[in-house]
């Protein structure tokens, strides 16, 4: 079956303006049905205990002092601290047994015999196992008293600071801002076992488990991961059907001229969009730096192989967790981005030899501009989470703190012009492509997934430090999970087509069909698949069959990824004589990880009933390492690869580092998913299903020898990781002596690789 291109482009389109009408509808409803806010909380004499402005106030201090990357709220944020909602849930359950264990029997809780403990715990589910109404929150005189003393926790565990647990003093600066937060945390807490108006369940489908509180799986969880499974298979079936239907030429280095890197003249423009990659090697070196600091405190809390007895200081109060887990994710972000930014400039010259008048100029210009929302960004965070920033400063120009989206609101509109600059400097470069083609020719895809990515990072302006966390919650998940299973996925098998034509691997209108196919694939389950975020963190229930119906499908154009990969692969090393390799290898390596880490890791953690125990735990580290860095980090590295070997004089040309680095690389983060995070994860999971949810996250787990041993098997892994990566920043150090001279005035007659792209479509 011939489908034609423009029959594709149609359907793509419809189908991307059916996914922004869903979910647009789907804010309205998260706007109507958020967990609502009191004005008061009150006890049964009518005291009150908190009120609606404690919340809020609550809410900033947990975004200013960036605790979602120290722990997490409703499962989301980092798995180093406790999930604060499982915390003061599990805890609010402890002291209300101990109030009416003495009240009843005059002891505490754990001194009853089984039978008291029975009646005890009946009390207090019946406390906990009801609804609202409106109006202020009623609270039972048992409630009202753990309520009170989870807040002294809290005042002596972040106010005070908690080394055992990895807390610095002062994480929050006062302790009114600390019971302000355990209001916050409460209060996620208190939507947590409270019945939706006229439901059967919690406004978080009675997530977390905790038994002795009512929360239990329900059973729209259940049913909905059998529907999951079923669809797999049917969904899989027709799929493939589609795929094998549509005619898809596959690439082919028979009878084909594979320009080699001599014949292809370097333009002042490439020269200058390769001075990206050094800037992002030094931001990806930083980050995988700080993430052996990170795995390391897992095991030392408050040290780094005994510094602190050496210098006096605990490395804990000069760097903490929280930081540098912002700093970390912060830094992976802006590395692939960066490598993508001076990809996308560098590739337009080899398709069309084309070079725009001061081109070159405007790309440095484009370099300072990130370099210096980079430096700001970064900066502003710590100056934020160390309360440099008063007022409404703190989440402008520094820290905003929720995980993705760390830095400041200022920052993230430098990010967004930043951008637009490229969009416009991709359209001048081009732009012959662009006359000559139709709008779903492949020049336009680059450009529309560019600008998709720019499009859903909007997202993230639509709240505030005063947003329900709920509508919160929505809107950040529009920009972090679109991005990687929307957004990026396109550019991705974008990217990858633009390449195959540069090489004359494959026709134009060959390499836009299959763009334009993969990305029908790709959209029509990631946008909506973002919903399985929304199960737990205070959405509607219809978000529960939605989001199972399409995060399974998920799984479906990551497999025609794969494939088109291992294809792509095979035809280029038929031949001894094909060139590129090695920046093939990286490519094949993304569509291996995507298939893995997005795939595999992410389908069998998104089936409701498995994610409502597994929600961020060390399973969900897995899954996210693999398919950040294994597919959208691999496929940056491969087009750097790509760009140097062009760049340099064929002659003096030497893979063997680049080389050395891909397997330490590889084989690095196959052990450390593999071999140390991912069986942690299980034994959390386990622990959630025999214990609680706050269990599998308390420090308690995380201190047993076996998970300690296993932590420390993690060592091999990241240092390979971290060995391939400073092998690859000196390899680029090496290498900036041997480039290539740019032609002065260049010509599409000295672009071997443009042949056919500029014909008439």
């Amino acid at each position: 079956m011939e489908v034609k291109r423009a029959t594709i482009a149609k359907l793509l389109a419809a189908v991307f303006v059916f996914n922004l009408v869903v979910m647009a509808g789907g804010a309205w409803i998260a706007y109507q049905q958020a967990p609502p806010i009191p004005e008061n909380v009150v006890g049964p004499d009518g005291e009150t205990v908190m009120t609606g402005e404690d919340i809020r106030e609550g809410k900033k201090a947990f975004q200013r002092d960036g605790l979602m990357n120290h722990g997490s709220i409703l499962g989301n944020g980092a798995y180093y601290g406790a999930d604060y909602t499982a915390d003061t849930l599990d805890l609010k359950v402890e002291h209300m047994r101990d109030y009416y264990a003495r009240e009843r029997y005059g002891e505490e809780y754990d001194a009853l015999d089984s039978a008291e403990q029975a009646a005890v715990g009946d009390v207090v589910r019946t406390d906990l196992d009801e609804g609202y109404e409106g109006g202020a929150i009623q609270y039972s005189a048992a409630e009202v008293y753990a309520h009170e003393q989870i807040r002294e926790t809290y005042v002596a565990r972040y106010h005070e600071g908690d080394h055992a647990r990895g807390v610095p003093v002062d994480m929050i600066g006062s302790e009114t801002e600390a019971r302000q937060f355990a209001d916050f945390a409460l209060w996620t807490a208190w939507f947590s076992h409270t019945d939706r108006p006229a439901g059967d369940h919690s406004y978080t489908n009675d997530w977390p488990y905790q038994p002795a509180a009512g929360n239990d799986a329900t059973a729209a969880a259940m049913t909905w991961s059998v529907v999951a499974m079923v669809l797999l298979v049917g969904g899989a079936g027709a799929g493939i059907w589609l795929y094998k239907s549509v005619e898809l030429p596959e690439p082919s280095a028979e009878g084909i001229s594979v320009p080699k890197p001599g014949d292809v003249s370097v333009f002042p423009s490439q020269r200058a969009a390769l001075r990206f990659v050094p800037v992002a090697a030094g931001l990806f070196l930083a980050q995988v730096l700080l993430g052996g600091l990170l795995a390391h405190f897992y095991i030392e809390r408050s040290g780094f192989f005994g510094i602190e007895e050496i210098f006096g200081v605990h490395i804990l109060q000069l760097l903490p967790f929280a930081l540098a887990k912002t700093w970390h994710i912060d830094l992976g972000i802006l590395w692939i981005a960066a490598t993508w930014l001076g990809a996308g400039l560098f590739l337009p010259p080899l398709l069309t030899g084309h070079e725009p008048k001061r081109q070159s100029t405007y790309i440095d210009g484009l370099l300072v501009a990130i370099v210096v929302v980079t430096v700001g960004g970064l900066g502003g965070i710590w100056l934020g989470a160390n309360g440099y920033l008063d007022g409404q400063l703190w989440w402008l120009l520094g820290n905003e703190g929720l995980e993705y989206l760390e830095v400041g609101k200022v920052w993230q509109v430098g990010l967004l012009v930043g951008f637009g600059l490229w969009a416009v400097l991709s359209i001048r470069g081009l732009k012959p492509m662009l006359d000559r083609e139709q709008p779903f020719g492949l020049a336009h895809m680059i450009l529309y997934a560019g600008g998709s990515i720019a499009l859903l990072f909007t997202a993230g302006f639509f709240f505030t430090p005063d947003t329900n966390i709920a509508v919160t919650e929505f809107w950040r998940w529009w920009v972090v999970h679109m991005w990687v299973e929307g957004a990026f996925e396109f550019f991705i098998v974008a990217i990858v087509g633009l390449t195959l034509v540069s090489m004359n691997l494959l026709e134009r209108k060959s390499a836009e069909k299959a763009v334009m196919l993969q990305a029908l694939l790709v959209m029509s389950t990631g946008v909506i698949g973002v919903s399985h975020h929304y199960w737990w963190v205070g959405m509607p229930d219809m978000w529960v069959p939605i989001g199972s119906v399409f995060s399974t499908l998920e799984l479906i154009p990551l497999v025609f990824i794969l494939y088109e990969a291992l294809g792509q692969y095979r035809a280029m090393t038929e031949t001894g004589g094909f060139t590129y390799k090695l920046p093939f290898m990286f490519i094949v390596a993304s569509g291996v990880w995507n298939f893995v880490g997005a795939g595999v890791l992410g389908f069998f953690i998104n089936l409701p009933l498995i994610n409502y125990y597994e929600h961020g735990t060390y399973l969900t580290v897995g899954h996210a390492h693999a398919a950040m860095f294994g597919a959208f980090g691999f496929l940056a590295l491969g087009m750097v690869t790509y760009m140097l070997q062009i760049s340099i004089e064929p002659e003096r040309w030497d893979a063997s580092w680049l080389r050395g680095a891909f397997w330490c690389w590889n084989v690095g983060l196959a052990l450390m998913v593999f071999v140390s995070v991912l069986p942690v994860g299980f034994l959390q999971l386990e622990a959630a299903f025999t214990g609680s949810y706050a269990a599998a996250r308390s420090v308690a787990f995380y201190e047993q020898p076996l998970v300690q041993t296993l932590f420390w098997a993690r060592l091999p892994g990241d240092t390979l990781i971290i060995v391939g990566t400073a092998l690859y920043a000196a390899d680029l150090i090496r290498k900036r002596f041997v480039l290539r001279q740019s032609e002065d005035d260049p010509s599409v007659d000295d672009m071997a690789v443009a042949e056919g792209v500029l014909s008439d479509d």
